[in-house]
Parts: structure tokens; sequence; C-alpha cells
């Protein structure tokens, strides 16, 4: 493949910027389009990983508790799943779901009952306390990534919506 056209040097530059520059001086034979999209994805999702991090932590729970309360209270009500539902979800191996589940039931956020329908399994249901928490928590979620997207104007986060919806419907196994 050949090396892409130089962009405009009014732009703003980032770290990604000086990455592929320095890849043009040793590589000119490289297309790096891929490497821009993907390596801003990639410090785009760890940055704002740590600031959903601060976002939830004056509710007493990590991103991914937070996780598990958003997929209850998705569920629409009686808010309730089996911790297998929970488990495919959000990609977590049982063994993982357990400790995520045992933490929030101790901090009275979610319950572990009997599945009526089926005596071998459990069902997981949001208390209360729970619904009331993650409700606030998905407002301060949505301030910090509402906050995060103020560099663009309506129509630019709706391209971008739009252009990174096209990339991951079109990359195999990332819609999960």
């Amino acid at each position: 493949m050949s090396a892409r056209p130089e962009r405009r040097e009014d732009r703003r530059q980032d770290p990604v910027d000086a990455i592929v520059g320095q890849w043009a001086a040793v590589r000119p034979d490289l297309d790096t389009r891929a490497m821009e999209v993907f390596g801003r994805i990639f410090r785009l999702s760890r940055a704002m990983g740590d600031r959903m991090e601060k976002a939830y932590a004056p509710f007493g729970i990590s991103r991914g508790e937070f996780d598990v309360l958003a997929t209850l209270r998705r569920s629409g009500e009686p808010y309730t799943l089996s911790p297998r539902q929970l488990s495919a979800t959000l990609m977590l191996t049982t063994g993982g779901m357990t400790g995520r589940l045992d933490k929030l039931e101790r901090a009275g956020l979610l319950r572990r009952s009997p599945d009526p329908h089926d005596r071998r399994g459990l069902q997981v249901t949001l208390t209360e306390k729970g619904l009331g928490l993650i409700d606030q928590a998905v407002g301060a979620g949505l301030a910090a990534q509402t906050a995060a997207l103020a560099t663009l104007d309506d129509e630019q986060a709706g391209q971008l919506a739009d252009l990174l919806r096209a990339l991951l419907t079109g990359t195999p196994g990332a819609d999960h």
C-alpha cells in the first residue's frame, strides 16, 4: 500500500499523530490509517475508563459493579436476571460474576434468591437501595461522558456514533 497524503497542519496534534509521524519517517510505505483510528480508540477507552471509575466512586462502586447494576436496571421491572444471563451479557466468567454479586449483595444493592421456575437456579434482583443508587450513578456517568463529548457539536457527535456503529457491526466478534 502507498503512504497516505499529508494532512492539513492547522488541526491540533495528539500523541497518535507523533507515533504515526515516526512511522512515516522510518517506513513511509505503511498505510497507518488503522493505527490512527485504533490508537485513538484505545487511548480514549483508557481515559474514559478512568473518568468512569471516578464518576462511580462516590457511590461506592467500580465500573464492573456498575455494569451488573445497570444490566439489572435495563432489564426492566422486576429488575431480575439469572447469574447466567448476567454473565452472558457482561461477558464474564461465573467466578468473576460471583465476586461482584457477593460484594453488591453485602452492600444491600441486590439480592439472590431461588429461581421459582428452576429449583437448581438462582435469580438476582435489584433492591430498592440498588435501584436508587444505579439511577444516580448512571446520571453521573453520563455527565462524565457528555463532558468528554463537549469538544464536538451535535452533528459531529452523531457522525462519530454512526461511524463507530458501522465499525463495530462490521468487525467480527466485536458486536457483543
